[in-house]
């Protein structure tokens, strides 16, 4: 353990200033981002958030589990849909926008983490809104439903992607996209519209432990290997997908889960990115005593108490890196770093200053297994935004390149015709 010596420094222990308080949430964290649809706002437009969080704020309502906070968005949101399904006929491309609108509402509204029964609900109202303003885009998100073949130990037994691939016939390069503790399938508009700029299809996943659409058992560390041989087998069987050249991309939370993945089936993968990813430290009892001061919107306890499955914060602290970590999982199979596993190509990139995941976390895979690349970005929070993707992109562009692929058949219109 680092014992208190951490990249971060003073940062450590310093109290970031907005817990517990929707007004210096807003305005010392919130607002900005806001102005610029950024994330967590982004799809959406700031005239739909101001009047929600004045009404936050004037009636002090702080807890974001509450019903109190999730009901202040639904008004707004319900009203962006209304009149994008008044005008979808009529005009098209203002219809698409405000169910884009309507997404980012929504997913304030079960923001942090889906654990309530209203936050549930609002989150199919989410995923529905955004699924029937994609079949207005020119190249529209679908949802398929995979068999869980591999279930076992509790699993579920089907699995929920979405979809989203360029015209044609394919065989395409696939990003394998595995999200987050607060993003979800509905949340990566923009990383597919980047895909398909490439010629590449996207596979969204959800996390275990997330949302109702992961079916692998949120207290089995192993749960996630059954998952993505599933989600695999099943491109390989996809004549569109190419299963030959699939990345994986784990975004936060889901960082751990491309990492893993890439040392678990890194006979599937020509590489694999752990962005913003924990390892090992982020569920140690040192790291997770601090994490509620940090920059996380909302203290993370109890939506990582819910995630892995423990009664309370303390039990989770006691044993989850016991149980979680890939360096010094205790279980069998859990320590895929730890035990020295060879991966495919993996790229680690975050902030040095995250508070939720710390470099730490990215940075002692150097010691362990095949050679790592990196990238950290100075100064930057968690996901070492706003130039991280600036480096994802063109190492996923030289990984595609790396690998010949299946050989496609085309069309007189440049369109592929059939796997070969």
């Amino acid at each position: 353990m680092p014992d208190g010596n951490w990249i971060l420094g003073d940062l450590f222990k310093k109290d970031y200033g907005h817990a517990g308080s929707i007004e210096k949430l807003w305005e010392m964290r919130w607002k900005f981002p806001c102005t610029k649809g950024v994330y967590p706002f982004h799809d959406g437009k700031y005239e739909d958030f101001e009047p929600i969080f004045d009404h936050l704020m004037i009636h002090n309502i702080n807890d974001p589990y509450s019903d109190d906070y999730t009901n202040a968005f639904l008004p707004t949101a319900d009203g962006l849909v209304k009149e994008a399904e008044s005008i979808i006929h009529k005009d098209k491309a203002t219809a698409r926008q405000l169910y884009l609108n309507a997404n980012a509402v929504y997913r304030l509204a079960r923001f942090p983490y889906i654990g309530t029964e209203l936050k549930k609900q609002v989150f199919e109202k989410q995923k529905e809104a955004y699924l029937k303003g994609s079949q207005l885009w020119d190249i529209p998100v679908t949802e398929i439903v995979v068999p869980h073949k591999y279930a076992a130990n509790g699993d579920g037994t089907e699995i929920p992607l979405y979809i989203r691939k360029p015209t044609g016939n394919g065989p395409f390069p696939t990003i394998l996209l595995i999200t987050g503790l607060d993003g979800h399938r509905p949340d990566n508009t923009e990383r597919t519209e980047e895909h398909l700029k490439r010629g590449w299809a996207t596979v969204i996943c959800d996390i275990p432990g997330t949302t109702v659409d992961c079916p692998a058992n949120k207290r089995d560390p192993l749960s996630p290997d059954r998952l993505f041989s599933t989600i695999l087998d099943w491109i390989s069987t996809e004549p569109s997908l190419d299963e030959t050249k699939i990345i994986a991309w784990g975004l936060s939370a889901g960082g751990y889960y491309a990492i893993r993945l890439a040392h678990t089936h890194r006979n599937n993968l020509i590489g694999s990115v752990g962005h913003g990813a924990g390892t090992h430290h982020y569920v140690g009892r040192e790291w997770l005593s601090q994490i509620a001061k940090h920059e996380y919107p909302f203290g993370l306890e109890r939506a990582y108490v819910t995630k892995y499955g423990f009664n309370d914060f303390e039990e989770m602290m006691e044993k989850c890196q016991d149980e979680f970590s890939l360096v010094s999982g205790k279980g069998d199979g859990v320590a895929v770093v730890g035990n020295g596993t060879k991966s495919c190509r993996l790229l680690l990139i975050n902030g040095v200053l995250d508070g939720c995941m710390p470099i730490e976390d990215s940075m002692l895979l150097a010691e362990y297994g095949s050679p790592k690349e990196m990238r950290f970005m100075q100064q930057r929070l968690h996901m070492g935004y706003p130039e991280a993707n600036s480096v994802v992109y063109p190492w996923m562009e030289e990984v595609m390149a790396s690998k010949q692929g299946k050989v496609a058949m085309t069309n007189g219109h440049g369109h592929s015709a059939h796997k070969s």
